[in-house]
């Protein structure tokens, strides 16, 4: 079926004229917090898997912890505002340290150390909490 050319001519102006929107660029602070709320929330899932799978983690304090705190705690360091977000960087730094540690001391092996995941987050939120402080200081 053949269509007119004219109607499509029309219509690519129509769309061209429209103002284009973009979408508001993140600072890169932001960037290094979001990317910490993706990676703990990739840990959580991974860990609270482990903890309902067919050969079970210990339900260890520990392993409770890195289950439930860290993504919850990093989202809320990456979407509050400046004040709330510190405060929340160092609930979630202090959680993910705990909970590594609490891991290391019950280490049996690898299959059952849920905390190593948790280290890149960690670090991601590390440098999101220290460029969000430095650009406090300026």
């Amino acid at each position: 079926m053949a269509t007119p050319s004219a109607p499509a001519a029309a219509s690519a102006t129509a769309i061209s004229a429209e103002p284009e929107r973009s979408k508001p660029e993140r600072s890169v602070t932001q960037r290094w917090l979001f990317a910490a709320v993706l990676l703990a929330g990739a840990a959580q899932l991974i860990t609270i898997s482990a903890l309902l799978s067919a050969d079970p983690l210990a339900a260890s304090w520990s392993a409770l912890l890195l289950a439930i705190a860290p993504a919850l705690l990093a989202a809320g360091a990456a979407f509050a505002p400046s004040a709330a977000a510190r405060t929340a960087i160092i609930a979630a730094i202090v959680a993910m340290i705990v909970g590594l540690i609490g891991s290391l001391a019950s280490w049996q092996s690898w299959t059952s150390h849920p905390g190593v995941l948790f280290i890149p987050a960690l670090l991601a939120l590390l440098v999101g909490g220290l460029r969000l402080w430095r650009a406090d200081v300026r």
